[in-house]
């Protein structure tokens, strides 16, 4: 993956330095902007990707870099201060009611339904658009979550071990679930290789892929990354369904739609291991961070419903959802 063009002051700054040798002082750059915010999710996301899969044209050694992790930090720190200002802290339950009170969020969760969308009205083209959003994350998916592994033990490590372990295929390269979505890509006629949209999605997408790096690379916010796994696992099995129904609709073979099909099956079952042994236990043991399993639940349906009301937004306009390519000069 190469970097993208710079969307503001914030990435300009960065990307510059990056292509550059580590050591290089970072000059103090403004933070404003909301939760869709191009230029400093663009730049929050570029940080973090160097502990994933990098750049081709960015040296590994960045990753650790002490002036960048100083600048990531400030960055960071507008982020978590934008996310508590959209999503207030739920109120405190006793360990043994966290389940019930991750179903509640859950199932109470207001907002426009991408899925529904695409199942019944949905166009080839609009679809291929949700792929491109979703590729963001899909393309490492459960690798954001893996973070919390080795920052969990007993019962909660051994449930989140399960879940990743269906994640990833159960070791099998071909069932690996980004693998499954690299289908789809292929498929729909779209590029399959990783971070090949990069360039094309908005602010309010990589926030969603953003906020799981955050909580996954600080263990103070192990609770908050588990209450957002559960939160995923309990709330898309009903839309892949719809999902796998609005491609058969428009014609998608069965490879194409296999993705979806496996999310069904997959995340029903994940859904109860997510709730009850790994957050309810780690409640447990841990009581003192039982309002971070709920936040960290929160704070994924309310970047989900503000990213839905955004494509949902575009397409009922007749306009796109994407960033428009831009033609060199």
């Amino acid at each position: 993956m190469r970097l993208p063009s710079a969307r503001g002051s914030i990435t300009s700054v960065l990307f510059e330095r990056l292509c550059g040798a580590p050591g290089a002082p970072f000059p103090v750059v403004g933070v404003a902007g909301g939760l869709d915010d191009d230029d400093l999710q663009l730049a929050l996301f570029a940080c973090y990707e160097l502990h994933y899969q990098g750049f081709d044209e960015v040296d590994d050694r960045w990753e650790w870099d002490p002036a960048l992790l100083r600048f990531r930090a400030g960055l960071e720190r507008w982020f978590e201060e934008a996310l508590r200002a959209a999503v207030p802290c739920p109120q405190p339950v006793p360990p043994r009611e966290v389940r019930e009170a991750l179903f509640t969020l859950t199932s109470s969760a207001e907002g426009p339904s991408v899925a529904a969308y695409l199942q019944r009205d949905a166009d080839l083209p609009t679809f291929r658009e949700f792929v491109v959003h979703r590729s963001i994350y899909h393309l490492k998916e459960a690798d954001p979550h893996t973070w919390a592994i080795p920052r969990l033990s007993g019962g909660p490590k051994a449930a989140l071990v399960e879940i990743q372990a269906d994640e990833y295929g159960g070791g099998r390269h071909e069932r690996m679930h980004a693998e499954l979505f690299r289908a789809t890509m292929r498929g729909l006629g779209l590029d399959d290789s990783y971070g090949a949209y990069l360039h094309r999605v908005p602010g309010i997408t990589l926030a969603l892929s953003n906020v799981m790096s955050l909580f996954g690379l600080h263990r103070r916010l192990r609770g908050a990354l588990l209450g957002h796994l559960a939160a995923i696992e309990m709330t898309s099995s009903l839309p892949s369904r719809r999902c796998a129904t609005g491609l058969r609709r428009l014609g998608a073979d069965e490879d194409t739609a296999r993705f979806y099909d496996e999310h069904v099956q997959a995340d029903a079952v994940h859904e109860q291991i997510a709730a009850h042994d790994m957050c309810g236990g780690f409640a447990a043991a841990h009581p003192e961070l039982t309002c971070d399993i709920l936040y960290g639940a929160a704070c994924v349906l309310e970047l989900e419903r503000r990213w839905a009301e955004h494509v949902l937004g575009c397409w009922r306009r007749g306009t796109g959802s994407l960033i428009e390519e831009r033609v060199p000069a």
